[in-house]
């Protein structure tokens, strides 16, 4: 009997040492985006079998997404954060503006996956800037926070339109640029006139739950030892980074959108953040979408809602 129970603690112990290793190195890879050509990654179809298993064990690389060339009508503008990083940004300006829209993209994205979004603001009379975060894109670094430190990002954006003497400012952000954008306004106290949020996720280790999903993976305990990871990694407590209690300190009027169809961000998520949000706030819900561009799956209904919640 007490060989059976040495032969099982140990089991348990070498089990607890595995996964707190594979979630480690996940971790650490999820939160990491490699410049163009800094390593080789092979695609899918490519891969052998010790591939796949040294993904599980090791975790995926990932690359920066390359922006288009600047767009006409746009100039380049360049950010630096408080740890020297160099963020690169585009600026629109409208004609007789009607205010001015700062537009964060997604996890893995950049500044070119808004575009469309950013060019329906211009036409609706409004001033678009557009960030790449840190990490991603055409900006310095290699780390992405999941929103934790983008909120610094969101923060000197916001400050630049205020510098134009801008009154009206809108922030816009979808998936991890919506809880940039709840966690800026918390943490510098931001006073937009208005916020878009699309598809924000309730709390960090939601976030992870999603992207467990779409690995088919069990989410638990996966989820929570990766969280715990990518926090340690970057040096807060990751834990702690719930949008669902951000969102309480936007003093101004809200409109959140979500797909039907999100894989990624719960029914359960969604109303938890939007129950949070104050009055006035509005929920549209898009039937024909998923956790992707509402403006470019279902244009008609975006353009109507985003439309008539600028001109409320």
């Amino acid at each position: 009997m007490k060989k059976f129970l040495k032969i099982f603690l140990w089991t348990i112990f070498i089990f607890f040492i595995l996964i707190n290793f594979i979630s480690a190195t996940n971790a650490y890879k999820f939160s990491h985006f490699y410049d163009p050509g800094e390593v080789v990654i092979k695609p899918e179809n490519k891969k052998s079998s010790w591939d796949h298993i040294s993904d599980i064990i090791f975790g995926k690389d990932y690359m920066k997404k390359i922006n288009v060339a600047l767009p006409d009508s746009f100039s380049k503008v360049i950010f630096t954060t408080k740890d020297h990083i160099k963020l690169e940004g585009w600026y629109s300006a409208a004609t007789d503006a009607n205010g001015s829209v700062a537009l964060f993209h997604g996890y893995g994205e950049n500044k070119s996956d808004v575009l469309r979004e950013a060019r329906a603001f211009l036409n609706m009379g409004y001033n678009v800037l557009l960030l790449d975060f840190r990490g991603q894109g055409s900006s310095g670094g290699n780390t992405c926070t999941i929103g934790f430190k983008e909120a610094e990002d969101v923060q000197l954006a916001y400050t630049l339109l205020k510098n134009k003497g801008e009154k009206n400012i809108v922030l816009w952000g979808i998936s991890m640029g919506a809880v940039a954008i709840a966690h800026a306004v918390d943490e510098y106290h931001l006073q937009p006139s208005k916020v878009i949020l699309e598809m924000p996720f309730a709390t960090m280790e939601n976030a992870v739950e999603g992207q467990v999903r779409l690995m088919h993976l069990p989410e638990e305990p996966i989820s929570t030892f990766l969280t715990f990871w990518g926090g340690i990694e970057q040096g807060f407590w990751a834990f702690s980074m719930n949008s669902y209690v951000f969102v309480k300190d936007i003093h101004c009027p809200v409109l959140m959108q979500v797909g039907l169809h999100d894989n990624r961000v719960t029914p359960k998520e969604r109303q938890e953040v939007f129950d949070n949000l104050n009055q006035p706030k509005e929920l549209v819900i898009y039937n024909n979408s998923g956790h992707e561009s509402l403006c470019k799956k279902e244009p008609l209904k975006w353009l109507a809602s985003v439309s008539a919640f600028l001109n409320n």
